[in-house]
């Protein structure tokens, strides 16, 4: 009795300090990069995912277990994934274009889910314009309306150094569920180059306001700037209105990043917190050094016509990067959460995924490390131009590119909101599951994770305490997950009750389990 309390108390132990915010790896196939995720908020079980350069994820389980397949088009499928459901618990899949017959990133195409778990449609287009490049394209969902609005740029040529060649930020709408799409209008004032670097216009992340406002900003020559509409997107302000400056431009340098930009975020909280109607921008820069980017926050609580100055997001005090910033608002609470990259605790290229809350409205954060363990990423090895967050009702589910071996990666968290601001830094160098099934009367398996190299033993005693198996003496394994067969006839094992133990560097992890017959 004594070594079961010791056991329990070990198990109780290892969730409270080390299993905040589990973390899940959705898929590590077609090098997938660049992407977003989307939460039903009538089914929070419900997410979708995707990834560069055509692949989309389900998951029925709030994020424990995904689904994946691939996805096509007659328009072509080329990356920049975004997903949105809207009231009645449609996704919809924007994406850039390949067309067989045209030409590519020509137009800005939807496929649409009418149902979870069904098949992506063919889709719409919108942008279509000769051979000019349609890029950058976000989404979003006025909830009061179920209308669809999209804003993206538009290139006359990509990466064009003519300087008769600009970009400019388009917005167009669909009343229709994604079947058709208004004629694109340009919002901005001041066009870009085509270079695709610091003075290109891009970044347009659309935004909705309680009253049906459609709020937008992006980067570009004059900085950050910001524009509105009142009146469904019909009419957009006569200028646009200056945020801040992006000290450095939104394009930068990263140790072990093919490339990096520091691309604007915008949203607006619809909750009925104190907030309600807070107009919020998030982007990254180098202002303080190029040495150590930042994350920065922006607000206005007068429609976007003021802006306060900008608020520093990430807490730490390293002088490191923090980079590749996403926000998005729980709407059920006002509550804001932020997703990025983090090496405040390296002086190398180690890299952690950090997230941060503000409760109150952008006025203070708490920063908790969400990673289980760090990659090093490979600048030859391209690591997409985001990631991306989704929350509601408490439930948030950030997703995030990893490396490692050269291996590409996309991963989410199940945050635990009620765990935020407890240290979570020094997570144990493994993890174990239940094994599966459970009770079982044959073969059974044990789940476990390896977060960094290190040595292991998996060890099966009875309720004595006395061992009946060893299934893994000793052995380095490397990171990632591994599901361990045990048959309990190998050892002549009668019916009864049995623990299974995981052992890496002083840590031993204890699971019950019942044999039966």
């Amino acid at each position: 009795m004594k070594y079961l309390l010791f056991s329990i108390f070990t198990v109780l132990l290892y969730n409270i300090c080390f299993a905040q915010h589990t973390n899940v790896m959705i898929s590590n196939e077609y090098l997938p990069e660049e992407p977003t995720i989307v939460i039903n908020p009538k089914n929070t079980n419900q997410l979708i995912a995707g990834a560069n350069l055509k692949s989309y994820y389900y998951s029925n389980d709030g994020g424990v277990n995904w689904f994946s397949d691939t996805l096509f088009s007659s328009y072509g499928v080329w990356g920049d994934p975004c997903v949105i459901v809207d009231t009645s618990g449609a996704f919809y899949f924007f994406h850039l274009s390949n067309p067989f017959f045209g030409n590519w990133i020509d137009r800005i195409v939807c496929q649409k889910m009418q149902t979870f778990g069904g098949s992506w449609n063919d889709g719409s287009f919108v942008g279509l314009n000769g051979t000019k490049a349609q890029d950058k394209e976000w989404a979003v969902v006025d909830r009061n309306i179920n209308t669809i609005y999209t804003t993206w740029t538009q290139f006359d040529d990509y990466d064009s150094h003519n300087p008769n060649d600009s970009s400019i930020i388009l917005f167009s709408k669909s009343k229709t569920q994604g079947n058709s799409w208004s004629t694109p209008k340009r919002i901005n004032k001041i066009a870009g180059d085509c270079i695709d670097s610091d003075n290109t216009v891009e970044g347009a992340v659309p935004a909705v306001g309680p009253n049906g406002e459609i709020y937008v900003s992006w980067a570009g020559p004059e900085g950050l700037l910001f524009d509105k509409s009142l009146d469904e997107g019909n009419t957009w302000l006569e200028n646009d209105i200056f945020v801040d400056s992006i000290p450095g431009g939104w394009d930068f340098d990263i140790p072990g990043i093919s490339r990096c930009n520091g691309l604007p975020i915008t949203a607006c909280d619809l909750s009925q917190s104190p907030y309600r109607g807070t107009i919020y921008i998030n982007w990254s820069d180098q202002r303080n050094d190029t040495t150590d980017t930042d994350i920065w926050l922006a607000k206005s609580t007068d429609g976007g016509l003021t802006w306060n100055s900008p608020i520093l997001v990430n807490d730490d005090n390293s002088g490191n990067h923090q980079f590749f910033t996403w926000m998005t608002i729980d709407q059920t609470t006002g509550y804001l959460y932020f997703v990025f990259y983090d090496r405040r605790n390296y002086n190398d290229s180690r890299t952690d995924v950090y997230m941060a809350v503000s409760k109150d409205g952008g006025s203070s954060f708490i920063n908790f490390k969400i990673s289980e363990s760090s990659f090093v990423p490979n600048h030859k090895i391209f690591f997409g131009d985001y990631t991306n967050i989704t929350a509601h009702n408490n439930v948030v589910r950030p997703i995030w590119t990893r490396m490692h071996h050269n291996q590409l990666s996309i991963w989410t968290a199940l945050i635990d909101v009620n765990a935020i601001g407890i240290d979570n830094i020094n997570y144990s160098p493994v993890s174990l599951e239940q094994n599966y099934p459970n009770p079982f009367n044959d073969n059974t398996y044990f789940p476990f994770k390896i977060r960094k190299t290190t040595n292991i033993s998996l060890v099966v005693f009875d309720i004595f305490g006395r061992e009946v198996a060893r299934l893994i003496n000793n052995e380095t394994r490397d990171y990632g997950k591994y599901i361990e067969n045990f048959n309990p006839n190998d050892y002549s094992l009668s019916p009864g009750v049995y623990y299974f133990s995981l052992l890496a560097e002083n840590k031993n992890i204890v699971r019950k389990m019942i044999y039966v017959k």
